[in-house]
């Protein structure tokens, strides 16, 4: 576990990363450690190990380390890489600059430690972890590799990321399993046949085929993406439960008992509270402003009224549904 962050990366962003404090840090690695184990075992003499780099470097003292590490880094060839190139127009501190240096460093620590050759990260990696293995190499060792692979970008051309806007959590917590399906189910056009390779283990030729599918018919392939992805990580019953949702609310078909709901104890609530305590909005300046732009719908009416009180009619079937937009729907129970 890396100090700045397990499977994040500072450099590749437009700005400077929000500091964490120890415990934000202790806490994130336990929720990760969660996530993991789904995918990755970490039982038996042979099991995944979660380490974390303040072990190692809180202790460093500062002098030694840069006479013995940061010596053997050369700033023209740091600055030369894209991922601080973006940055030398809009600033760039020492921190930031010595984050591939402390990259390289866990590299070396853990190929000493526990026989690490091969770091793997995504495509924005590159950098910091070619500084890891030419570390490793002028040490005398010439038995250490790097692979990254493709990000997933948003249509913005933006990776995911849990601190960028419009973030996709794997947290039913933070992201349900409907949301997260209806996410997918949402995808643009055009990145269904990424999808399909990158986060599924359909067949190619199966890909292949669902790629091919045009107009109206590239929602039967969102349709599977989405259900074999939501599947991979929260599980098929959940996975079956989000598609009914979403048949339900955009089919008329299947079961509304499983879209994304709130228990209320009181009916009487202003329309902008309604929004904030379903998630919706954060704020009430936000709700403000979608109920201004015509946003949200109460019941498949659209409200105009940003001082609306929902009341008992609201509420004839026992529950009302809230929506923002044509495909964020959340069910409010009475």
């Amino acid at each position: 576990m890396e100090v700045l962050q397990l499977l994040e990366t500072l450099l590749g962003k437009t700005d400077m990363r929000k500091m964490l404090t120890r415990n934000d840090i202790d806490h994130n690695v336990e929720c990760l450690k969660k996530q993991i184990e789904k995918f990755i075992s970490f039982e038996g003499s042979n099991g995944a190990i979660i380490v974390n780099n303040a072990d190692w470097l809180l202790d460093l003292k500062f002098v030694d380390f840069m006479r013995e590490i940061g010596s053997l880094f050369s700033i023209n060839k740091m600055l030369a890489a894209e991922c601080y190139k973006q940055r030398l127009d809009t600033g760039l501190t020492f921190f930031e600059t010595s984050y591939m240096i402390m990259q390289s460093y866990d590299f070396l620590h853990l190929y000493e430690t526990y026989g690490c050759k091969l770091q793997m990260g995504g495509n924005d990696q590159w950098s910091n972890i070619i500084g890891g293995v030419d570390l490793i190499r002028k040490i005398g060792k010439d038995d250490s590799f790097g692979l990254t692979f493709k990000l997933l970008t948003t249509k913005e051309g933006k990776k995911m990321g849990k601190t960028e806007k419009g973030a996709l959590w794997l947290d039913p917590n933070k992201t349900s399993p409907y949301e997260f399906y209806q996410y997918w189910r949402n995808i643009e056009d055009d990145s269904i046949e990424t999808v399909l390779k990158m986060l599924t283990f359909l067949p190619m030729e199966k890909i292949k085929e669902l790629s091919s599918l045009k107009d109206e018919q590239i929602n039967e392939a969102k349709k599977i993406a989405a259900f074999e992805i939501t599947k991979l990580i929260h599980g098929e019953e959940e996975a079956i439960k989000a598609k009914e949702a979403s048949d339900a609310l955009f089919g008329g078909k299947g079961n509304l008992d499983n879209m994304p709901s709130t228990k209320i104890d009181n009916c009487n609530i202003s329309i902008l509270d309604a929004i904030i305590i379903t998630g919706i909005a954060p704020s009430k300046g936000q709700a403000r402003t979608l109920i201004n732009q015509g946003g949200i719908s109460l019941n498949d009416q659209k409200i105009t009224d940003a001082t609306y009180i929902l009341s008992d009619n609201d509420f004839k079937e026992g529950f009302a549904i809230l929506k923002k937009g044509k495909k964020v729907f959340h069910k409010l129970v009475y």
